[in-house]
């Protein structure tokens, strides 16, 4: 049975930070939703409502197309070990770059991973946990470092460019504010 929290407590929180692995969700207003994997030990929780996460360059930039148009995101935790648990947050986000007032100090509460586009500043309205009895279980053997061993090989221009020929605009068309 799904029970729902106003805020994350400190249960909810430490399962969080045993994850290796967690699940971003947005949408448009009309357009594809769009889920993706997100890894890389790249999520804090730093309040009972508020998660920011490190976003990285990669083939496309489709949260932050959505979280520009309507602001809505949901993030999403497996437990694929021990204890069956599958954790939602939902809430609204923000994007903020590398320019921003607020990156430094965001930045310094996360990892500093090559390739860094984004941080997603998220407000947290409810979190709801359920049973993930169906979840199967897996071992973790180790992260990937594919896309940090490509990101190393880039200097800013080659960024710039990258983003430019391939983040800023969504599947559906819509700008990324990249």
């Amino acid at each position: 049975m799904a029970k729902q929290f106003p805020h994350f407590n400190d249960r909810l929180s430490a399962f969080v930070a045993d994850q290796h692995l967690f699940f971003v969700a947005t949408a448009p207003a009309a357009g594809r939703v769009n889920c993706s994997p997100k890894g890389m030990d790249s999520l804090k929780i730093i309040g009972p409502n508020r998660i920011v996460w490190l976003n990285v360059t990669g083939s496309g930039n489709e949260t932050a197309a959505h979280v520009l148009e309507n602001n809505r995101m949901t993030l999403m935790w497996c437990a694929f070990n021990g204890a069956p648990l599958i954790l939602r947050a939902y809430g609204t986000a923000r994007a903020i770059y590398p320019a921003d007032p607020e990156w430094a100090a965001l930045a310094g509460q996360l990892p500093a991973l090559p390739g860094a586009r984004q941080i997603y500043d998220m407000q947290v309205e409810v979190v709801q946990t359920s049973c993930g009895m169906a979840v199967p279980l897996m071992d973790f053997n180790e992260d990937r470092e594919l896309l940090k061993d490509w990101a190393r090989k880039k200097d800013q221009q080659d960024f710039l460019e990258y983003w430019e020929n391939k983040n800023t605009t969504s599947i559906d068309g819509l700008p990324t504010g990249m």
